[in-house]
């Protein structure tokens, strides 16, 4: 038989190695809670959006050729666009909200339109040689890969701002 966890955690504070937990009560966790900066997921849409444009317009501005520019923005909007889906399917949807009501309705909605998201992109990156015309990989790739880390730059500009 396994231990317990109230066993568990006496042994982890007794042994030194980790601080014994210690849960929060409902005024500590209401405090906690009010403490944590609220991040939108539009927000970052928007991030994605802009850094979109911003890469395609770029990319034509080293190149000198439009048709790399256009495959930046595509690869870029091929992934901000369904990010957008998403955060629709998550935040709007009568499905969303109809299963947040319960975590694993959250989780499965979640997984679900994650799917839906992935789902979207290949479709995108499936039909980009017929809807750009001299498709460049390389910028369309780049364009993918600089939308996709706006999640890692919203991240680190919300941890360094200060809590409201």
């Amino acid at each position: 038989m396994s231990p317990s966890n109230q066993e568990l955690v006496s042994e982890a504070g007794a042994e030194g190695n980790e601080l014994a937990f210690k849960p929060l009560t409902a005024e500590e966790a209401r405090e906690w809670r009010q403490a944590q900066r609220e991040v939108s997921v539009w927000r970052v849409v928007l991030l994605q959006i802009c850094a979109s444009v911003v890469f395609g317009v770029s990319a034509v501005l080293v190149t000198g050729r439009l048709s790399v520019g256009w495959s930046a923005f595509y690869g870029g909007a091929s992934v901000a666009l369904p990010s957008a889906v998403m955060a629709w399917g998550m935040t709007s949807s009568r499905l969303g909200r109809m299963l947040s009501v319960f975590p694993s309705g959250s989780l499965g909605g979640l997984v679900f339109w994650e799917g839906v998201k992935v789902l979207l992109v290949v479709v995108a990156l499936f039909l980009a040689p017929a809807v750009v015309n001299e498709l460049s990989w390389l910028a369309l790739l780049a364009g993918l890969v600089v939308v996709l880390k706006v999640y890692w730059l919203a991240f680190f500009v919300m941890s360094r701002s200060g809590n409201n």
